[in-house]
């Protein structure tokens, strides 16, 4: 059995190829990302969760030229892949249970995203909001009641509304994440949950 770096690289390296083929250009304009032109060809600049990255068939890079975490990588190339031909536009709020092929995946997004934000951020409810403003975090145009409702880009195309509510003398903490339903046009499932899983680890690091 190979070894999981080895077989990471192995479909790192097969997504580069399959970027090779397409029309950065159009991708940009229909994703909101940027267009990047080098001696070596194109490359599209994108932002996920704040942070821009340089994707092109030759690597991902980060602003500081450095390979990003393996999922980010595939969380990238996933997103360019499945660019629309037409872009959707339903935009009806649902939880990640509630997508077409949440499947097995939602015990996951539970434990790794919802819960590990309710259970890190109990008690430090403006802790959390420092964090989701520190994403450029806006407030929401959903007529909702809870102690924090804050809507975040995962993407340019990928929205996420974080509602939670802090513990009190009845209930414990609780933290869902909402998506537009169009994400999954944008995203396949094990990629949303993903997505999910690091803007977790990102408001974990910014109360470090």
């Amino acid at each position: 059995m190979e070894p999981k770096s080895l077989v990471f690289e192995k479909h790192y390296n097969e997504y580069l190829q399959q970027l090779s083929s397409l029309d950065f250009e159009a991708i940009a304009l229909k994703l909101g990302g940027q267009i990047n032109k080098n001696p070596r060809g194109k490359s599209i600049i994108l932002p996920l969760l704040g942070k821009p990255y340089e994707i092109s068939s030759r690597g991902i890079r980060d602003s500081s030229g450095k390979k990003p975490m393996y999922d980010i990588c595939i969380i990238l190339c996933r997103h360019l892949l499945m660019c629309p031909d037409i872009l959707p536009q339903d935009r009806h709020w649902v939880a990640f249970r509630d997508l077409k092929t949440s499947g097995p995946l939602t015990v996951y997004f539970r434990d790794n995203v919802e819960q590990a934000i309710a259970t890190g951020f109990t008690g430090k409810i403006e802790e959390l909001k420092h964090g989701m403003t520190a994403l450029k975090g806006v407030a929401p145009d959903l007529d909702v009641s809870y102690d924090l409702a804050i809507q975040v880009a995962g993407l340019p195309k990928i929205l996420m509304v974080m509602l939670f509510n802090d513990a009190d003398d009845t209930f414990p903490p609780a933290c869902s994440l909402l998506f537009e339903r169009q994400v999954e046009t944008y995203l396949d499932a094990e990629c949303i949950a993903m997505l999910g899983y690091r803007l977790a680890v990102q408001l974990k690091h910014l109360r470090k």
